[in-house]
């Protein structure tokens, strides 16, 4: 490498010289790799764990478009496309509905940080790891933090969550309508007018839901309301789906201390996405790749309509549940109305270690499924139908890679 840079230095004259010799003051500590000389490679595989999905051809074709500036006008009418389609997959009508730059935990600490201040009692519904989650961050902001834990299968009724409101008084209630680590989706009618009653926003995760299970923001009087690109609408993962209330927006508004996050400052990004009528401040650069991917998505799902979407999930899961009891296996949740229809739960097969089975399917079949997560590791298999690969030729390819891991996996002699 020195050779190359005094040979340099003489061909380009005195001045150009002395810019080389200050370039080669210090002697490279690090070599490059090895590993990046060589051609990325990806397998193929069909993801059938609780998410990422795989991708939607159409996404994925909009990954290869040409950058643009994340302040050109061009780019403000693909921002307000996306916001059409969130206000669509939540059926809400809300102004301050945008895309986040983060995945849905991003959405999440973006719903908490700017809705709690130090001090406010925050009631949780914990029915598994993301509830769990919830929980942390509102510690972390200084909350009161009130969880109301479920075992995992388990789920919040409505005499259980005003039991929590007259006990707690909180600012803020937070449900998960599809609680992905148990399988569990949670029933939303009538919490939000509950919530009203006592004076609580309602926050609810729908990451692992939307587009898969009904919802309706405005209709069920969900306050904030987040989601993922990543699931059911088969987009790449980084961008997240959020959308304020008129009463939480007030909340926001009313403040008494800043957000703790600059980044995720609702005041900010409700300008930068046209939310407030003002002119458009530069507030950080998206990413805007991934955004034309999150509006095909939108796009798609849009011009499939929500009940066919919510249909198609709703027969595939019911086909797999058939013929994964057909294998003699056990699903978690045994009430057929609280199942998740976009990620299964399987009883743990007894005698098997799970993880011999979940590594058997990838290794040999190339299909992804997982174990358990947070409260359910251990428990559980998971199997995710989203999206586009909720298809009965999904379902029968995932049946026929457990029905070999079972036989060929080892057993426990007890």
């Amino acid at each position: 490498m020195f050779r190359t840079l005094a040979a340099a230095s003489a061909a380009l004259g005195p001045q150009a010289a002395g810019w080389v010799r200050t370039m080669a003051s210090h002697q490279l500590l690090v070599a490059p790799p090895e590993a990046l000389f060589k051609p990325l490679t990806i397998p193929s595989r069909l993801l059938l764990g609780p998410g990422p999905a795989n991708l939607a051809p159409r996404a994925q074709a909009a990954g290869a478009l040409q950058m643009i500036g994340h302040m050109h006008k061009e780019m403000h009418q693909i921002m307000d496309e996306i916001k059409q389609g969130i206000q669509y997959v939540f059926q809400t009508k809300n102004p301050l509905t945008l895309a986040i730059s983060g995945s849905g935990h991003c959405a999440l600490e973006a719903a908490l940080f700017n809705i709690l201040e130090p001090g406010d009692s925050f009631l949780v519904g914990v029915s598994g790891i993301w509830g769990q989650r919830a929980a942390d961050i509102g510690e972390r902001i200084g909350a009161q933090v009130h969880p109301m834990v479920k075992e995992p299968g388990g789920y919040h009724t409505l005499q259980e969550v005003e039991e929590g409101l007259a006990q707690h008084k909180p600012e803020l209630l937070f449900l998960t309508q599809g609680e992905s680590s148990s399988g569990v989706l949670q029933p939303l009618d009538g919490y939000g007018e509950l919530c009203h009653r006592y004076k609580c926003l309602l926050l609810v995760d729908s990451v692992a839901s939307l587009g898969g299970a009904p919802i309706f923001m405005d209709q069920q009087g969900i306050d904030i309301l987040y989601s993922g690109s990543q699931k059911v609408l088969n987009a790449p993962p980084g961008t997240s789906l959020i959308s304020f209330s008129d009463k939480a927006r007030s909340k926001i508004y009313a403040r008494k201390t800043k957000p703790f996050s600059f980044y995720l400052d609702i005041k900010w990004l409700a300008n930068f996405w046209g939310c407030d009528d003002k002119p458009r401040i530069y507030h950080h650069t998206t990413p805007n790749i991934s955004l034309y991917s999150l509006r095909e998505s939108l796009a798609l799902i849009a011009e499939q309509g929500l009940e066919e979407s919510w249909r198609r999930h709703r027969e595939a899961t019911a086909y797999l549940h058939g013929r994964l009891q057909g294998l003699g296996l056990q699903l978690f949740v045994k009430d057929p109305a609280l199942r998740l229809p976009t990620v299964t739960t399987v009883a743990a097969p007894a005698g098997y270690d799970w993880r011999d089975i979940v590594n058997y399917v990838m290794d040999h079949f190339s299909i992804e499924i997982t174990g358990g997560l947070g409260p359910s590791l251990g428990k559980v298999l998971r199997i995710g139908l989203l999206g586009c690969n909720a298809t009965r030729e999904n379902v029968d390819r995932v049946i026929a890679a457990l029905q070999a891991a079972l036989q060929h996996c080892p057993r426990n002699k007890l």
